[in-house]
């Protein structure tokens, strides 16, 4: 089982990873990331966007599937920060399968996520 550290919510996830799902605050347009969880760090193995805009361009190796930019970073960080101002009008949904949590909705400092210390 992964232990994965949300704000302050600590998650048991089912396998190696979760999704993290949102919506750009001005262009409307759907974000997905997938993300593997490490020993001491998080990949972001996959990225996927509905369309582009201000701040949303697909990343280099993009390519086109079922109507959404598809591209794989392989980007590693220590820890992820994700900015709750509350006022986009949602947060992020961090999805385990098919169990979602909602975070980030409600006006507040940021989230850290990371994996939970061995």
């Amino acid at each position: 089982m992964t232990c994965l550290m949300a704000g302050a919510m600590v998650l048991a996830l089912s396998g190696p990873g979760f999704s993290l799902h949102w919506t750009h605050s001005v262009e409307k347009t759907e974000w997905v990331e997938e993300w593997r969880v490490l020993p001491d760090r998080l990949r972001l193995v996959q990225a996927r966007i509905k369309g582009s805009g201000a701040g949303m361009e697909p990343g280099p190796g993009a390519v086109r599937q079922s109507g959404w930019w598809v591209w794989s970073p392989g980007t590693e960080v220590a820890d992820l920060y994700l900015a709750a101002s509350g006022t986009t009008g949602a947060g992020w949904r961090l999805c385990d399968g098919a169990k979602c949590h909602e975070i980030g909705a409600q006006a507040g400092g940021a989230i850290r996520i990371a994996p939970c210390a061995p």
